[in-house]
């Protein structure tokens, strides 16, 4: 799904494919506080200026182009976390108890 935002810079499969090469670089939390945010826009009830911030966050998150690049051990997913978690401030109201299982098990089907 490309983004509605008008933000072409966000796709599931470049949100996919950055969760499967980096999911043990980026650590458990990295991980399932973008899944938070991917299922929350999936949700039908989440208006469109939730989804913008989610988009955004989640284009940055998969960016090659970083303020802290990802190669860097440890540091590199700080500035990734940070803007998620901006975002999660933003629209926490549409985290749901649903969205945060979908993600939960998600973790567990990527970590184990």
């Amino acid at each position: 799904m490309q983004s509605n935002s008008g933000s072409d810079s966000y796709s599931d499969a470049g949100f996919w494919k950055k969760l499967k090469n980096f999911a043990l670089d980026a650590g458990r939390e990295v991980i399932e506080k973008a899944l938070w945010l991917y299922y929350a826009a999936q949700e039908k009830g989440t208006p469109l200026w939730a989804k913008t911030a989610i988009f955004s966050a989640l284009a940055y998150f998969i960016s090659p182009i970083d303020s802290i690049p990802d190669v860097i051990p440890v540091a590199g997913y700080t500035d990734d976390l940070g803007v998620i978690a901006a975002a999660i401030g933003m629209v926490s109201i549409h985290i749901t108890d649903s969205v945060k299982e979908k993600a939960r098990q998600s973790v567990k089907n990527i970590f184990g």
